[in-house]
């Protein structure tokens, strides 16, 4: 490795010194972001929105195909159409930025910057929703909210972040569980089979629910430092949103009744769940069916005659198969391998002289770094396998890390000495108590992650009072 090459790759500080550094280093130098004029705010780059909008997509097409509509909501809510809830606007509170004026004029009701639009939709459905013909509504938006967070992180946590939220309305209360169910299947596969992350489903439980919700569904992962991460949610909330905003209809006899509400979302903190999963020392890597670009051509040699036009020739027999990129800079080749290595782009397509004259290309995996030589009658039916082999790959290498990194305690000792030793999901009995539930955040730093749907009995007693257990857990510190 030459000497620009080395210095390139050692701007990224190791993972194993120092987890949150790697991080950093990686976002940075994989030029994801930059940070924005207001602490806690980020400038999403050309190469991080690309990624955002890939997701965006394959779950706006879920979206869509599940029969809902997307539609655009305001930015600004006021204060008291916020304080309708009491669970809600309390549990929202600590993290709201208020306007409190327009212009130089002191405003005579302060307005809130949409931390999420339950009360906006709500508002709205209590003046359109008014027989049960007009149900169910199946309505989502994209779009940005704040939230005054008092530590940030690039994508995990930030001021202001993107996302989607679902809101939608039913006749009753079962028609809102199968469309909670429902969202957080969407989320299961779009998380699963696109960003190669595995996740466990369950419940919250209560302490940990969205605030106003009956009950939320969630599905979490497994960061690469054993610290889980909350990747998505579902929310029922029965009529408790409906009672507060007089939101009913009137059904097929006529009589009058509250409707059944959800609540669904993800966020860009997806990004950084796929930089924590599959990252390594190297900088980022990208599951192929989520990468902007899913191979890069670098010309070797390019000075000599025909070796650009060559590599130009193949971009344009492959962009209708893949979606490639070039890159013609007259950069050293070295340059280019720890660039596109950093950026995380799944498969690189090395072409020589050499290579020109027996009629090949090398293929080199950003996953495993092995190397390919191909025969370019070959290139079309190989390259998709690849991608797929290579998609499939960090799937299994995620999955096989969180085998490893998930174990199985029945006492408070055995909790804190798996929490030093191997740091990762923890799966408890619990007897259900709040006061357990607060003891075991209060004594170790982890919380409830899920309430697994796939329940088994590990122990007979609660893991920290050591009464009649009730229910499996996972556990984990998180971000």
């Amino acid at each position: 490795m030459g000497k620009k090459n080395k210095q390139f790759v050692e701007k990224v500080t190791a993972m194993e010194d120092d987890f949150a550094q790697w991080y950093t280093d990686v976002v940075k130098q994989a030029d994801l972001v930059d940070y924005g004029p207001v602490r806690g705010t980020m400038i999403i780059k050309p190469e991080g929105f690309a990624i955002w909008e890939n997701i965006r997509d394959e779950l706006d097409r879920q979206i869509k195909e599940t029969g809902h509509s997307n539609v655009s909501f305001p930015l600004f809510i006021p204060e008291s159409l916020l304080q309708k809830e009491k669970d809600h606007v309390e549990g929202f509170a600590p993290e709201v930025a208020w306007v409190t004026h327009g212009g130089d004029e002191e405003l005579g009701e302060r307005l809130v910057v949409r931390p999420t639009s339950e009360a906006l939709f709500c508002e709205y459905y209590s003046k359109n929703i008014h027989s049960y013909r007009d149900l169910p509504v199946l309505y989502n938006q994209w779009s940005n909210v704040v939230r005054w967070e008092k530590t940030t992180r690039p994508f995990l946590r930030s001021l202001e972040f993107l996302w989607q939220e679902g809101h939608t309305a039913h006749a009753t209360y079962e028609d809102a569980a199968e469309e909670t169910d429902k969202m957080l299947g969407v989320y299961a596969d779009v998380v699963e089979n696109h960003l190669a992350i595995p996740v466990l489903r369950g419940r919250k439980t209560d302490k940990e629910k969205f605030a106003g919700a009956d009950y939320t569904l969630t599905i979490e992962s497994l960061m690469h430092d054993g610290k889980a991460l909350q990747s998505g949610t579902s929310h029922h909330f029965g009529t408790g949103f409906a009672e507060a905003f007089d939101i009913t209809y009137l059904d097929e006899n006529g009589d009058s009744k509250h409707v059944h509400q959800t609540s669904w979302g993800i966020t860009t903190r997806l990004i950084g769940a796929l930089i924590m999963v599959h990252g390594d020392n190297r900088g980022l890597v990208i599951p192929p069916r989520i990468a902007p670009t899913q191979a890069m051509i670098v010309p070797i040699a390019q000075h000599k005659e025909g070796v650009l036009d060559k590599a130009y020739e193949l971009r344009d027999r492959l962009k209708n198969l893949v979606r490639v990129g070039i890159d013609g800079s007259d950069k050293m080749p070295g340059w280019k391998f720890n660039e596109y290595e950093m950026k995380g782009i799944p498969v690189r397509i090395e072409m020589g002289p050499k290579d020109i004259e027996k009629e090949q290309v090398v293929l080199v995996r950003r996953d495993t770094g092995e190397k390919e030589f191909i025969a370019l009658t070959e290139l079309e039916d190989r390259l998709p396998v690849l991608l797929e082999e290579i998609q499939q790959n960090l799937f299994n290498k995620a999955a096989k890390h969180r085998e490893e990194k998930t174990s199985i305690v029945k006492n408070m000792g055995e909790f804190k000495e798996t929490l030093d030793e191997n740091p990762g999901f923890i799966k408890a009995m619990w007897c259900g108590a709040l006061a357990c539930e607060e003891k075991i955040k209060e004594e170790t730093q982890a919380t409830s992650r899920c309430i697994p749907f796939e329940q088994e009995s590990v122990s007979d007693t609660c893991v920290c009072c050591g009464t009649e257990a009730k229910e499996l857990v996972y556990w984990a510190k998180a971000y």
